[in-house]
């Protein structure tokens, strides 16, 4: 049994039938661990209610959105507070950022997030400087306006942006540039370690800026080191079984300042997935 001493990762065991991966009563998180919705993009494209009964199934409590298929924001809020659950965070497209964040933020605000982010900035790889400038100007507009309706705008990094750059890389680039009055980031486990960096000098590197995670695992043998930002989805496995270091990632987070963490899994199998991620996480100490 790992060691790491991670107090918001004291959670209950789940109950037998939620480890043979059947319904069962809802687990009890602490209150900053939640899901990315994104990871049910298979059931809530079927049924927005169905996923959110999965995830109320799974013992979540918190949430992060990705779109509210094709649901009023108004409506999607209804939905989850039926289901017992909060959205703190989500994401919206880059485009939508730059052409209309007014909207944006009137959206975020209509579903009660506390943040509100991005998960891709619209690029012609390879990513460039030239890109990057024009997101932190995005970002920095964005983050204004937010700011004067209590919404903190995040971004998502997703691998391609660690492309050298001066003595470092475009995402330091976008970390130094970015109003920190305004603008945090939330840092993709996955999406650091799959470019080859390591997530725990990053989270060291700027403290304060990393407000969101989202607990992803690699699987072992996966070749790192490209700046792609994208990998086959079968890669994602259970927390615990891949190539990370979660004590020590974990670890680095707290103190770095990280308020809300996300599991994301995007594999076919995340139903299955997802009871092992937990019983993983109950491990921790």
């Amino acid at each position: 049994m790992n060691r790491f001493i991670c107090p918001w990762l004291a959670v209950v065991l789940l109950t037998s039938t939620v480890l043979a991966q059947q319904p069962a009563a809802p687990a009890h998180f602490p209150a900053n661990v939640g899901l990315q919705l994104y990871s049910l993009r298979g059931i809530f494209t079927q049924s927005p209610a169905k996923g959110l009964k999965q995830t109320q199934d799974f013992g979540f409590r918190l949430v992060e959105t990705a779109g509210t298929y094709n649901l009023p924001p108004e409506r999607f809020r209804a939905m989850l507070a039926d289901h017992g659950l909060k959205p703190v965070s989500g994401h919206f497209p880059y485009d939508r950022w730059k052409n209309e964040p007014a909207k944006v933020i009137a959206e975020a605000k209509v579903l009660g997030l506390e943040y509100a982010g991005c998960a891709w900035i619209t690029h012609k790889a390879p990513f460039s400087e030239a890109a990057a400038r024009d997101a932190i100007a995005v970002f920095n507009h964005a983050g204004e306006l937010a700011a004067k309706e209590g919404i903190r705008v995040f971004y998502h990094a997703h691998g391609f942006e660690f492309h050298p750059h001066g003595t470092g890389t475009l995402m330091d680039l976008l970390l130094q540039e970015t109003n920190p009055k305004h603008v945090s980031f939330e840092m993709d486990v996955l999406w650091v370690v799959f470019p080859g960096q390591d997530p725990v000098q990053w989270l060291k590197r700027y403290p304060g800026r990393w407000a969101l995670m989202h607990l992803k695992d690699l699987r072992k043998g996966v070749r790192t080191g490209e700046l792609t930002g994208k990998t086959d989805v079968a890669n994602d496995v259970p927390l615990g079984t891949g190539q990370m270091n979660w004590p020590a990632i974990l670890k680095a987070a707290q103190e770095s300042g990280v308020k809300y963490y996300f599991l994301e899994d995007e594999s076919p199998t995340v139903v299955e997935q997802i009871p092992q991620s937990l019983k993983y996480l109950q491990s921790l100490r």
